[in-house]
């Protein structure tokens, strides 16, 4: 990361050493805690990052509550049933206020979460810059900026270019899908409802749909049970490039990961990173820094959070 990069958006890696010096531990304490119990937790709190940074920017808004006046980013259906680790962040959370009351934004915590969780997955972690501050503003027609799992390679480059990100950028953040669990509901259309001419994906490789299909059974109205989720990857605990082997294999569960076989430039970098562990390690670890920096408040903008549900007063 270009070191005036950080500077001008006032971000810098130790931010917390002389106003909390234990900011850093104590966020990784309680997500080691969380993965002791959960191993798909790190999953939950590398995506949570992701989605709060593609909406209104790295800012924790993702992390406020729903009122009777305003349906938040967390209860749109990009979000929803779906987020995994929000309980990890309010435990961090309440030790910083305990002993740096008014110090740690939210939105440092999900980055250093992130980077916790990268690397308890066996990732490659990376020094965070911190001093975001945390947004105001929390509303769920926003979360139209998250790429959906039904996107194509154009319509996902555009929603990854539009937050300064590249398409390799995109190709490499991907490759988070070799961790955690997807719901059948959002690739059952792979399955029983393609397209007019076809029921099923004719790309998805048959063994692959046969599987996918034994697990996420439509029921006697033809629906899929919205509780029913399938790991994404043969290693769900584990962060290492198999993903792009998979993409190459037509063995993966959404249209956005298997249209990275559609684009020349797209699936040279697969070819790339399904031949070499490390430099996709390498790559996700900068790429992360990257994503982290989108929109950040910093100064005076925004405010510190008491409780990252809530705004302050």
């Amino acid at each position: 990361m270009n070191l005036s990069v950080l500077e001008t958006q006032q971000l810098q890696v130790g931010f917390y050493s002389s106003t909390c010096i234990n900011a850093e531990s104590f966020v990784r304490q309680e997500v080691e805690r969380a993965f002791f119990f959960n191993r798909g937790i790190a999953a939950g709190l590398i995506r949570l990052h992701f989605h709060d940074c593609f909406v209104r920017g790295c800012d924790g808004s993702i992390l406020i509550d729903s009122t009777p006046t305003n349906v938040a980013e967390k209860d749109s259906p990009a979000n929803g049933i779906s987020l995994r680790g929000l309980e990890v962040i309010d435990r961090a959370k309440a030790r910083l206020e305990a002993t740096c009351e008014g110090i740690v934004s939210c939105a440092d915590i999900l980055a250093f979460a992130a980077r916790d969780a990268t690397e308890l997955t066996r990732g490659m972690g990376w020094p965070v810059p911190a001093g975001r501050r945390d947004g105001r503003v929390s509303l769920a027609a926003e979360t139209v900026d998250i790429p959906p799992p039904t996107s194509n390679v154009d319509q996902a480059t555009q929603l990854f270019v539009a937050k300064g990100l590249s398409q390799k950028d995109m190709v490499i953040l991907l490759g988070s899908h070799t961790v955690g669990r997807s719901h059948c509901t959002s690739f059952s259309n792979r399955l029983y409802n393609f397209s007019q001419t076809t029921s099923q994906d004719p790309r998805l490789d048959p063994w692959f749909a046969r599987f996918l299909k034994a697990l996420c059974p439509r029921d006697r109205q033809e629906n899929i049970n919205p509780n029913l989720v399938v790991q994404m990857n043969r290693s769900p605990n584990l962060l290492e490039n198999s993903y792009y082997e998979d993409v190459l294999a037509h063995r993966v569960v959404f249209t956005s990961d298997e249209t990275l076989n559609s684009n020349s430039e797209t699936v040279s970098l697969v070819n790339e990173y399904a031949s070499n562990n490390t430099d996709w390690l390498v790559d996700f670890a900068e790429a992360m820094v990257k994503m982290s920096m989108i929109g950040v408040l910093t100064g005076t903008a925004g405010e510190i959070r008491s409780n990252c549900r809530v705004i302050n007063p």
